[in-house]
């Protein structure tokens, strides 16, 4: 995997990144080892290793009570915060053994427990906010390097949503002169970047759908008591309901212009609740379930793109490259083909641009991380809405 990207007061010598990801569906944490280096033309990024590494239960349990909780505590909360610092060691100590290097930065997004992308009264003040959480001073005393955290914030001061932030990857990576490109995430939360051919930085689109992940996770582990329908085999076995998709899709977010962001706000307990109560009320089958929650996140990308991104690309011809670990699921996979392909996109993963789809978020804050040391903005106002380009993040020191 090798990519270029065009900035400005670049300098010599180059750093080996490692960055952490950990995203809105909890099932655990990647981390991917980047070389990232200055080149006649731009910077230069090797993905050195990847590793993924599963939540405990009790750990995802904590997560997942932590994000869509109406009433916590600030020792819960304390301890969480804490426990997932020791967990980002963890996963870094495993992808070094299995994988010898030695790392001069990390990047690590923390743990979303809350992301209000949009200004909100509170207080008396009306205005956007967001969490990460996971003590960074663990990654310090273990490695040795700083680390740069809370990537968000800067941008949501700056007028943003916060999100997406790997839009910065995707154009120094995918970016192509003739061919329109379309990187789709498919975590927890679907979020695209939409990159027209020979575009610029200012060029690009992005946001999140809704939900990916998310929805299918909670339908599996309240009906099947299982963490995810691997591989989709349990969808392929129901039958979409229709009654349930139309309504579902009328959730006022997928109308929403971009720049967007969503997360358990819109999607989580209260959101699965009402589709679960929906799918009962239409079929006794519980496989039907799963079926019609992989059906409104396939139908809600291509909706997505058939409204907001289309038009951008003027008749040519369009890479529609998926990651996150929905791209693992075949049947969610075969639904987002035939959605996309009468659109005129060839569906695909990252993986034939020669970066894994699991891994492909871990590097972007390898990315992040590395600009942010450099002093230089992270952000890609095209994506996120803000008002002008921010550094992003916070570092704490070794």
């Amino acid at each position: 995997m090798k990519a270029r990207h065009q900035l400005k007061n670049a300098r010599p010598g180059g750093m080996t990144v490692a960055g952490i990801m950990s995203g809105t569906s909890a099932d655990g944490i990647d981390v991917a080892v980047v070389r990232i280096r200055p080149g006649k033309h731009g910077l230069r990024l090797t993905l050195v290793a990847h590793e993924a590494v599963s939540f405990a239960k009790p750990l995802r349990a904590a997560v997942l009570a932590a994000m869509d909780s109406k009433n916590t505590s600030t020792a819960e909360l304390a301890r969480l915060h804490w426990r997932l610092g020791i967990a980002y060691a963890e996963a870094v100590r495993l992808t070094l053994r299995k994988h010898p290097q030695k790392i001069d930065l990390i990047g690590c997004h923390g743990q979303t427990i809350y992301h209000q992308g949009t200004p909100e009264k509170y207080g008396g003040s009306k205005f956007a906010c967001t969490w990460q959480i996971g003590e960074m001073a663990m990654l310090t005393s273990e490695f040795g390097v700083p680390v740069v955290s809370n990537f968000r914030p800067a941008d949501m001061v700056a007028g943003g949503q916060g999100a997406p932030l790997v839009s910065l990857l995707d154009y120094v990576m995918f970016r192509h002169s003739a061919r329109g490109r379309v990187l789709q995430n498919l975590g927890g939360i679907a979020n695209l970047t939409a990159i027209p051919p020979g575009a610029r930085l200012e060029d690009l689109v992005a946001f999140d759908s809704g939900p990916a992940n998310m929805l299918i996770d909670a339908m599996t582990q309240t009906l099947f008591d299982m963490s995810c329908d691997s591989g989709g085999r349990i969808a392929a076995k129901g039958t979409v309901l229709p009654t349930v998709l139309r309504q579902s899709i009328r959730h006022p977010f997928f109308r929403r212009q971009p720049p967007k962001s969503a997360g358990r706000e819109e999607f989580g307990a209260a959101f699965a609740a009402d589709f679960l109560r929906r799918c009962k009320t239409a079929s006794p089958h519980p496989k039907d379930a799963v079926a019609t929650a992989t059906a409104l996140t396939a139908h809600s990308i291509g909706m997505a793109y058939e409204r907001f991104v289309q038009p951008l690309m003027k008749d040519a011809r369009v890479d529609y490259l998926l990651s996150g670990g929905g791209a693992q699921n075949r049947t969610l996979v075969a639904m987002l083909g035939r959605e996309l392909t009468p659109l005129g996109c060839k569906v695909g993963t990252t993986e034939q641009a020669g970066l894994p789809p699991q891994a492909k978020e871990a590097a972007a804050f390898a990315l992040l991380a590395y600009e942010t040391w450099h002093r230089r903005p992270g952000n890609v106002p095209a994506a996120t809405g803000a008002t002008r380009p921010a550094i992003l993040g916070n570092i704490t020191y070794a």
